[in-house]
């Protein structure tokens, strides 16, 4: 349903995508994960025909974007990563002019515009202007605008970032009933345990580039078994990681977001008692100790070397941060 092949995309002296290639199943999740700067909202633009790739070729159910953008955009729903929605308009009166913009006639612009509001949980704050609604509420809204075309392809470009956790498994939910109703999603997340819990295959991108590939439990299988977590004080990091080297059967990887380094073990439990004996001779007292199976974090901490939150060290290129037209959306 989506073909990515060697799309590359450079702002200026800052290559934003290099070489990407990417191949999505009809009716599944597509995880794409990466550091803030590493080009995700980028391909995402691309495939929503907003941006024109500089090489390589980006199609969606076989119509090329670049090619023929008006049909691609009739298959296509998109909501980024700011609620784009009209904020002295109510919800039904954004929703029905969304749908007025993809030419759908007004009987079918507001039966749409309803069935939205009903799938969302908005029906009682319909008639509300929006300018009154929750953070929470404008979110589910701008999701709501994305499926009044009832695309083929629903690009999520971080879709639940600020939301609370409770608002956020309710769009879980809502997300793996589209699919189970034959939408395709690609969907970029920083939050792991996203991708973990719907992504039927994650692309980590990492400077432009794509650095893995697999299942949630593939990519986890490439650190091995299970894993020693040791919390220490910021400062105690890397003299923590140095005494720990010699320890199970890699490299300590530091994480200095958390004050955390994991590290892969072949025997758990004599591996462990051999991290505490370097700990104790060195006379470091962790905050934390224990063993672990490894996560997705862990994952892209290894691979990228840096959290999903953390910047890439190039320039990320300027983009103006607008209100996405209808246009975008169909």
């Amino acid at each position: 349903m989506i073909e990515v092949e060697g799309v590359s995309k450079s702002f200026g002296e800052t290559e934003a995508l290099v070489g990407v290639d990417l191949f999505v199943p009809a009716g599944t999740v597509q995880g794409l994960l990466g550091p803030n700067g590493a080009g995700k909202t980028t391909l995402v633009r691309i495939l929503a025909t907003l941006l024109a790739p500089d090489a390589g070729h980006a199609r969606i159910s076989g119509v090329d974007v670049g090619q023929d953008p008006n049909s691609v955009r009739s298959l296509i729903g998109l909501a980024g990563q700011y609620a784009a929605v009209d904020e002295t308009l109510t919800g039904r009166e954004n929703l029905v002019m969304v749908g007025r913009l993809y030419r759908l006639s007004p009987a079918v612009a507001k039966a749409r515009a309803e069935e939205s509001l009903e799938r969302l949980g908005l029906v009682e704050a319909a008639d509300r202007p929006v300018k009154t609604y929750s953070g929470g509420m404008r979110r589910r809204l701008d999701l709501g605008a994305s499926l009044v075309g009832r695309p083929r392809v629903l690009i999520l470009d971080e879709p639940t970032t600020g939301l609370d956790p409770r608002t956020r498994l309710d769009m879980w939910g809502f997300i793996r009933d589209l699919v189970e109703q034959g939408t395709t999603v690609l969907l970029t997340t920083q939050y792991l345990e996203e991708a973990d819990q719907l992504a039927d295959h994650i692309v980590v991108i990492d400077r432009g580039r794509v650095i893995a590939s697999g299942t949630s439990d593939e990519l986890k299988a490439r650190l091995g078994s299970d894993l020693i977590e040791v919390e220490v004080s910021a400062a105690e990091l890397d003299a923590t990681a140095a005494v720990l080297s010699d320890v199970g059967c890699d490299k300590p990887t530091i994480d200095p977001a958390r004050s955390r380094i994991t590290i892969p073990v072949c025997d758990p439990v004599p591996d462990l008692m051999a991290a505490l004996r370097a700990l104790d001779l060195a006379g470091i007292t962790p905050s934390d100790l224990g063993i672990r199976r490894p996560s997705l974090d862990d994952v892209f901490l290894s691979l990228t070397g840096r959290t999903t939150e953390e910047e890439d060290a190039a320039p990320a290129p300027k983009r103006r941060r607008s209100r996405q037209a209808a246009g975008s959306r169909a």
